[in-house]
């Protein structure tokens, strides 16, 4: 049974910046915090002082200022979209190589938010003929980035051209392993009531990993209110051929719904 553990770190957004700032500044003082501070150092013992003195270095109280949202940052870093060359339309499936023959892909995905609240995650589900993961460890996120195998490796911190990305050894992918499925997750989307229409210019490309040539990209273009999760595509095996498919739907599911969806049980 696997574990998931909490994101530790996600990305500041407007919403948590704030948040954090609000627990580690202190507030500027004024007259109304500063008669509270002295009256708690006098009740823990300090020596009080004259009331006339305190009065005569008394500033005028300045007017309160409300940090808004706005006011800490009004939206994410905008992650610039790079250009997509071979590009398949939703649904379509294409061939990319050869069993034995195709050494390595590296699938890059990419994404902005219209909300700053959404933080996006990407996860990979090694499947077997059935479906399923084979085990509870074959899939990797941001808490777990090597599969079992050692096929997959999920590099979460992207690179200068995407957000995201995760590297394919097909020479080291276990022989049961026949689907690679690539999702989106939005970070606590079911408790922040978040979804899919609040992110824009969501892609998915695979790549050369020596050269960094294109091989093929989708850019979503369906975003769904009652979606959470997007599945942007797939790689998959059809007789000896490895084939991408784009497939641009996703569920109303949390990560940890995503594993059950796939057959990774988890407490």
């Amino acid at each position: 049974m696997f574990q998931i553990p909490t994101k530790i770190e996600p990305a500041y957004t407007a919403g948590n910046v704030l948040t954090l700032n609000q627990q580690k500044i202190q507030p500027a003082l004024h007259r109304g915090n500063i008669l509270s501070v002295n009256l708690k150092e006098t009740s823990s013992g300090h020596v009080q002082e004259n009331p006339k003195r305190t009065q005569a270095y008394r500033h005028p109280e300045p007017a309160p200022v409300t940090p808004t949202v706005s006011s800490v940052f009004s939206a994410p870093q905008k992650h610039d979209i790079p250009v997509l060359r071979n590009v398949i339309q939703k649904g379509q499936k294409v061939r990319i190589g050869t069993v034995g023959q195709l050494p390595k892909v590296r699938v890059a995905l990419g994404w902005n938010v219209s909300n700053p609240q959404c933080d996006i995650d990407l996860s990979a589900y090694l499947l077997d003929a059935s479906g399923k993961v084979p085990g509870d460890d074959w899939f990797v996120f941001y808490g777990q980035t090597l599969s079992p195998d050692g096929s997959v490796a999920l590099h979460v911190n992207g690179s200068r051209a995407d957000r995201e990305y995760a590297d394919i050894d097909f020479f080291k992918l276990n022989t049961s392993i026949r689907k690679i499925v690539f999702v989106l997750t939005i970070n606590e989307a079911l408790e922040r009531h978040l979804n899919f229409s609040m992110v824009k210019d969501a892609y998915i490309r695979l790549l050369d990993p020596d050269s960094g040539q294109e091989i093929y990209s989708f850019m979503l273009t369906d975003y769904y209110d009652n979606v959470t999760s997007m599945m942007l595509g797939e790689i998959y095996l059809h007789n000896t051929e490895w084939k991408f498919n784009a497939i641009g739907n996703g569920v109303a599911r949390d990560l940890a719904g995503l594993c059950q969806l796939y057959g990774v049980e988890t407490n």
